[in-house]
């Protein structure tokens, strides 16, 4: 037997999740219990927040596009591995016993897949020798040398959830970016595709990423609260209009995105509610005109991220596809860690040498491991 096939015949493992959102509130923390195929078991979550001095570091330090010889990128990526550590051993504290494995995204700085570059920063050895555990990071930088987008990771867990719910099916992720997964129908012959059931995955545009940074910037508050700002505004049109004018939007998939891929500049001299309004039809926007890529209209759109929690997105999303949507939690999830719960699946995924990115995804060549593990010392 060789040792591949002895890691997949194995039983499952616990593991310990982590997910620094592109809203920089802090570090989401999520156990989940998998052999890497089938999930065995959800465990606690928590978040742990940054601290308002940090929190306005990294933002400055991404949104101005540094490289990583940049003098504070030390500095910086060992502060968010220390808060990322602090995350693990609360939950540790909170379950009761540690984990076998942990799954660490880091934050994305930037993507460029069309280079073959991404920066996803966070010290992978820095955090095994603080919590004396093995870590997986690094999880998008081998499919990116191959070629391939490196993003979105979240479709092969969404299919591992949504297994046995109607097809076609979508689930749209309102993160700083929006990806969707679409899932069709079960394939009739065995051994069909990678999947036993049809799937694509893709960025499909902004989620809160521009709407976080013009609340920030014009009113403090690093959020649009309920859409409260949005539904006081008027969406501008012409400006609408050349925000989807980019010719990502009509690009086919496989496609990815980095956090700051369209001009926000567009949007300057709007008042603060037509330039909220402005962009949360724009999200709305680009995710509806991203079904025209999917083989069949999905029966529902199943939604998880922050991007979930404000409610215009949501009923302008509806409006535009024509398409029931529902929040995540009806397939029994809980939305706000589905990102961390994913990492901890895709770490386990590392140890048992099981792909973690495929064509129908990300246009890797093949399917693709992907991670890198790093034992404490």
């Amino acid at each position: 037997m060789t040792e591949d096939n002895k890691n997949k015949a194995s039983g499952p493992l616990a593991a310990i999740g982590l997910m620094s959102g592109t809203s920089m509130d802090g570090v989401d923390a999520a156990w989940l219990e998998t052999d890497g195929e089938t999930i065995t078991a959800f465990g606690p979550s928590l978040m742990v927040p940054y601290d308002a001095a940090f929190r306005a570091r990294l933002h400055r330090f991404v949104t101005s596009v540094p490289e990583k010889n940049h003098p504070q990128a030390a500095t910086i990526e060992q502060q968010l591995t220390d808060f990322h550590a602090k995350a693990v051993q609360s939950l540790i504290t909170k379950v009761g016993r540690g984990p076998d494995v942990v799954g660490f995204h880091g934050h994305t700085v930037w993507h460029r897949p069309h280079r073959r570059q991404t920066w996803q920063m966070g010290d992978g050895a820095r955090l095994a020798k603080a919590l004396r555990l093995p870590v997986v990071f690094d999880f998008r930088a081998n499919d990116v040398s191959y070629g391939g987008q490196g993003a979105p990771l979240l479709p092969l867990f969404h299919a591992t959830l949504a297994a046995e719910r109607a097809k076609p099916l979508a689930i749209v992720n309102i993160g700083g970016v929006a990806n969707i997964t679409w899932l069709g129908e079960k394939h009739t012959q065995p051994g069909a595709g990678q999947f036993p059931f049809a799937i694509l995955g893709f960025d499909t545009g902004p989620g809160n990423a521009m709407l976080d940074d013009w609340m920030l910037k014009h009113t403090g508050k690093p959020i649009d609260t309920d859409g409260q700002a949005a539904r006081a505004g008027r969406v501008d049109k012409a400006r609408l209009d050349k925000l989807m004018a980019a010719p990502f939007f009509s690009q086919s998939p496989p496609k990815s995105l980095d956090r700051l891929a369209f001009d926000a500049a567009i949007i300057n001299g709007l008042s603060v509610n037509d330039g909220a309004a402005t962009l949360v039809e724009f999200t709305a926007a680009t995710i509806a005109n991203a079904f025209k890529f999917c083989p069949t209209p999905p029966r529902e759109i199943l939604i998880t991220g922050g991007g979930r929690h404000n409610p215009l997105i949501m009923a302008r999303l509806a409006a535009l596809s024509g398409i029931a949507c529902n929040l995540i939690e009806a397939m029994g999830c809980n939305g706000d860690v589905i990102e961390a719960q994913a990492f901890a699946y895709f770490a386990v995924r590392h140890k048992r040498g099981l792909p973690l990115t495929y064509p129908e995804i990300t246009g890797a060549p093949t399917p693709l491991k992907g991670g890198r593990l790093v034992n404490p010392l």
